[in-house]
């Protein structure tokens, strides 16, 4: 019964944010990669709930073009479950680009500020985007891959949102290959929805792209095209 099913779920995540936040504030004294290292556990966790509670199981095509390197990934955005996969499942430690006012939620918000991922602060407006390239240059600096969403808000499966340049222009600026991933996780786990449907969520890596010579807007073009030509792919016709 989906009812039950996704009323279990979130009764899952309820029970274990809360205790498994409380753990990452005490070990917020170790070094970053182990502070890392134990919190990316709760997605994980979070990610094998959803297969054997809601019946949400997962493919990845594309593994080998992730590089053993610096990289940027520029990701379709349809959900939370890939907000879960990609730190849960990425060789490398990913740092999202997110409002620095969710550091004030209690518990999600402070364990998440231990991460020192890429927090901005929006009401400075248009120098959002120039905080993005100063927190994000020293992530890649320090061998971490900064992972942005284009579309800026999760958007329902077959539509398109406005691509922002934030993360083409740090990567034309770090001299940063880009890393174009598009999904279908929205098919079963829809945006603001309570009800999740069973199914198989395909994650779809792309080649690297790398942003010698090119202009911000041109590389965003280039993975607005690649990510979106793949999405036609990945949905049903009557949701392309």
């Amino acid at each position: 019964m989906p009812i039950l099913r996704a009323t279990l779920y979130q009764t899952f995540l309820v029970v274990t944010v809360i205790p498994y936040a409380l753990l990452c504030l005490l070990w917020a004294p170790l070094p970053q990669r182990w502070r890392y290292r134990l919190t990316v556990v709760w997605p994980r966790m979070a990610l094998w709930a959803a297969r054997f509670i809601l019946g949400i199981r997962w493919q990845v095509r594309g593994w080998e073009n992730l590089p053993d390197g610096h990289a940027i990934i520029l990701s379709k955005h349809q959900s939370a479950w890939e907000t879960l996969f990609f730190p849960a499942c990425m060789p490398r430690e990913v740092c999202f680009v997110y409002k620095k006012e969710l550091h004030r939620l209690p518990f999600f918000g402070w364990s998440l500020a231990l991460l020192r991922m890429i927090p901005i602060d929006r009401s400075r407006g248009r120098d959002s985007m120039a905080q993005v390239v100063e927190i994000g240059s020293r992530r890649i600096a320090e061998g971490r891959w900064p992972l942005l969403f284009p579309e800026g808000t999760r958007v329902p499966a077959g539509t398109v949102g406005r691509y922002r340049s934030g993360g083409a222009r740090l990567a034309v600026k770090t001299g940063t290959p880009v890393i174009p991933v598009a999904h279908n996780a929205g098919l079963f786990w829809p945006r603001r929805a309570f009800i999740k449907r069973p199914g198989v969520v395909t994650v779809s890596i792309g080649p690297p792209i790398h942003p010698d010579g090119m202009s911000a807007e041109a590389l965003n073009r280039k993975v607005k095209d690649w990510i979106e030509t793949e999405m036609q792919q990945l949905l049903p016709d009557g949701d392309a």
